[in-house]
């Protein structure tokens, strides 16, 4: 089969190899679709490369059909629509004990340690059959909204931490896909006031077409003077970052009221370092939080909404690659033109 492999730092082949075959206790799934993540434009510049195996096939969003079920597997058949949890935690280390598997300190990753969905079939391994991670979607889903159920779990992995309330002002940093999920995320919380900031002409129409309240140009405009504006002076009641630049960070302080919650979502470069002014965080007695991936729980929880029609991912997936132009996806997945893109095996 076709396969993109990870071949070293900046480095991604499409490659024929074996295809995967169904052992006790696996199943095999013809792959649906691999939806891009910031993280593949990472690898792909050479950005990253800690933790990843060389010679491992790319991709963690992940969803396909069932097309092979190993002895002792049960609850899965033959045509089955699957979304997976790309991590599979071990269960046995001091986060996974205390109820916070998705900060695990021995976890694999599909797409990391474990053969990801970048290819026409990809193996789910016993032990991520076992822990629970591997879920029948309902079926008049697309396999791309499927896949999408990774980030938006994420996202609700953030969304505990940030714990938006009924008649919120939330300020939301970034119009890409993640910034447009905690959108939708918090309306559906209560948020009476959703604000959304973004160069973008075109990302804040989207955003608006997806629960948000008011966009700016934070370029045009001062981002906490607009803010405040809204909010009689006061600020917002939470504040997310969903673009990883570090002079996002101090301007999330500055625009969140006293006790205002403010959450690190996005995923910031190895060596970035933001200059922030502490005495926002001492005076403004700011909650300062961060998310970091998605437990079980929260991409069932995902899955559950996707399937209810309460949470739109189907108008996310723009644009669609097939799996010989893997490379191009990912680096068009970087451009800003699309939102969210689909590489799709022939």
């Amino acid at each position: 089969m076709k396969a993109a492999v990870f071949a070293g730092p900046g480095k991604l082949e499409l490659r024929d190899i074996d295809k995967p075959v169904a052992g006790e206790g696996e199943i095999v799934l013809k792959v649906g679709a691999n939806t891009v993540c910031g993280t593949d434009g990472r690898i792909l510049r050479g950005e990253k490369s800690k933790g990843i195996d060389v010679g491992v096939v790319l991709g963690h969003e992940i969803a396909g059909y069932v097309s092979e079920v190993g002895a002792g597997v049960e609850g899965f058949e033959v045509g089955d629509l699957v979304g997976v949890l790309p991590t599979v935690p071990c269960l046995a280390c001091f986060y996974c004990v205390r109820g916070s598997e998705h900060l695990c300190t021995d976890s694999k990753i599909f797409g990391y340690r474990i053969n990801g969905g970048l290819a026409e079939y990809v193996l789910i391994p016993r032990e991520a059959m076992e822990r629970g991670g591997v879920y029948r979607a309902a079926p008049h889903l697309t396999p791309a909204e499927v896949a999408l159920a990774e980030p938006l779990g994420c996202v609700l992995n953030g969304a505990d931490n940030y714990r938006t309330e009924v008649g919120d002002t939330v300020l939301i940093q970034g119009a890409g896909p993640i910034g447009l999920l905690h959108a939708q995320v918090n309306r559906l919380l209560g948020a009476e006031k959703v604000i959304v900031s973004d160069p973008s002409e075109s990302r804040r129409a989207v955003a608006e077409s997806m629960g948000a309240t008011h966009t700016i140009n934070p370029l045009e405009q001062d981002l906490t003077e607009f803010v405040q504006g809204l909010t009689d002076g006061r600020g917002a009641d939470v504040v997310i970052i969903c673009i990883g630049r570090g002079e996002l960070v101090n301007q999330a302080f500055q625009a969140a009221r006293k006790g205002g919650r403010v959450n690190a979502f996005a995923g910031f470069s190895k060596d970035a370092l933001a200059e922030i002014d502490p005495n926002l965080v001492h005076y403004g007695e700011l909650v300062v939080t961060g998310a970091s991936n998605a437990g079980r729980a929260s991409h069932e929880k995902a899955l559950q909404l996707i399937g209810a029609g309460l949470i739109d991912v189907k108008s996310l997936h723009t644009h669609t690659y097939s799996l010989d132009d893997v490379v191009a996806g990912i680096e068009f997945a970087q451009s800003g033109e699309g939102i969210k893109v689909a590489v799709i095996p022939d």
